[in-house]
């Protein structure tokens, strides 16, 4: 455990922060498992799943939370599978 109290408060800071990110990436994949099982069973509302994936791998590549071409890979193909 920190002594120092500048580091306690980074502790602090960084569980807060981890959780946050944790939560905003369970939320991004939850979001594109949506869209894979909606496709997979013929849905009709998967370009809207497909529309909410889509604005959620934005979301974490903006936060940083995974990289921008990981974000442009994932989009291209959930594109792609939308297409077929």
């Amino acid at each position: 455990m920190p002594i120092i109290k500048s580091a306690i408060e980074r502790a602090k800071t960084n569980v807060k922060a981890n959780e946050r990110n944790s939560a905003q990436l369970s939320t991004m994949r939850t979001a594109v498992k949506r869209f894979e099982q909606a496709k997979t069973a013929g849905a009709d509302n998967a370009e809207d799943l497909f529309r909410q994936a889509s604005a959620a791998v934005d979301k974490a590549a903006s936060k940083g939370l995974i990289k921008r071409n990981k974000a442009a890979r994932d989009k291209s193909r959930m594109a792609a599978r939308l297409a077929k």
